[in-house]
């Protein structure tokens, strides 16, 4: 099956995807690169306390160009709002909340998701970028869930999600739920469960871009 058969999703539309699932009241961290597109993209009317680990709680969508405040920026050195009641504080105390268990959802980046849920998404030392492996080591073994957002294969077409990472690991069946391009997968003690696929995508033409088995929920939507 070729890419002409069905559209992968764009970033914005994986962050809108992702955001549907968030539930009322979570206390919820970004992490950095997609995941911070979910900010944009949470429905009117819930209520999601957005947090960042270098010390903000009740961040909004991104600034319009005009409304820029140089100081208030998230983990990612990105330009964020506060959304009334939203606070400031020193990022130890930001860290507190992590290790303590008082955030309900953590959404990270991912070069590679294993099928027992091993995360691998340190940084590779790009001048400009966040170094090594930041908060995320922390994130994910202390927020409630975790749940990786990225495309489902590399730009030269080999897969992120598979049956053993080769990259060094974040954290060790860390990640309960996988949203890509392409799908939405849950991980199981039986490996990848697919809940969700794009439009006129097959699961055949899904596991030729996985790199370990797929099993199909019983029901499925897309």
């Amino acid at each position: 099956m070729s890419m002409s058969d069905f559209t992968p999703l764009s970033r914005k539309d994986m962050a809108r995807r992702v955001a549907v699932d968030i539930l009322e009241g979570w206390y919820v961290n970004l992490g950095i690169g997609i995941p911070t597109l979910i900010a944009d993209c949470i429905p009117e009317g819930r209520e999601v306390l957005l947090h960042s680990e270098n010390g903000i709680l009740g961040m909004g969508a991104a600034p319009a160009p005009d409304t820029i405040d140089p100081w208030l920026i998230n983990a990612g050195k990105q330009h964020v709002t506060l959304l009334q009641g939203g606070a400031f504080f020193h990022h130890a105390d930001s860290f507190a909340m992590i290790r303590g268990g008082h955030i309900d959802l953590c959404v990270l980046g991912a070069f590679e998701v294993a099928q027992n849920g091993d995360l691998a998404n340190w940084a590779t030392s790009n001048a400009d970028a966040a170094p090594a492996v930041g908060g995320a080591m922390d994130l994910a073994v202390g927020a409630k869930r975790i749940w990786a957002m990225t495309e489902h294969t590399t730009k030269d077409g080999a897969p992120k999600l598979v049956d053993r990472c080769s990259y060094p690991l974040t954290a060790l069946g860390a990640v309960s739920r996988i949203y890509t391009n392409l799908a939405v997968i849950d991980v199981t003690a039986d490996g990848f469960l697919v809940r969700e696929m794009v439009p006129g995508l097959t699961l055949d033409a899904l596991q030729t871009r996985t790199g370990a088995p797929l099993r199909m929920a019983e029901t499925i939507d897309g």
